[in-house]
């Protein structure tokens, strides 16, 4: 099977809260919420891929300095193994914007489990709670 390596952020803004974006229509798992992100490309890393994707997705810009590893998602979908280290940013210049079609929305630690959520986010919200 073949294995997919994802970078995943979960920013976290001055009030503790944390931003998850909604897949858009017409993409995979439509509807659901996910901590921002996307796919590292074969001259990445996933710290780098990371900076690029907030970038294209939301218009913000952080560095390697500001994303610390929390925990990881490891999660077999029907055509690929996901693989998604999942980093916790509080530092970024710029201001969130949706610039893919997605739905952005800030919610507190404990809402998290009150947005449906693709399978291989779900275990990191116990993580994420906990640290937070």
């Amino acid at each position: 099977m073949k294995i997919v390596l994802v970078s995943a952020v979960a920013l976290i803004d001055p009030d503790g809260r944390v931003l998850l974006a909604q897949r858009p229509p017409g993409k995979s798992m439509a509807g659901l919420w996910e901590f921002p992100g996307g796919k590292v490309e074969p001259t990445e890393t996933p710290e780098a891929a990371l900076i690029r994707e907030l970038e294209e997705e939301l218009g913000i810009n952080t560095w390697k300095s500001c994303l610390a590893p929390l925990t990881f998602a490891s999660h077999s979908y029907d055509s690929f193994h996901l693989l998604m280290p999942l980093f916790a940013c509080r530092r970024w210049e710029g201001i969130a914007t949706p610039r893919e079609g997605q739905t952005l929305a800030w919610v507190t630690p404990e809402k998290l489990r009150d947005y449906p959520m693709p399978p291989a986010d779900v275990p990191l919200i116990p993580v994420l709670r906990d640290w937070l």
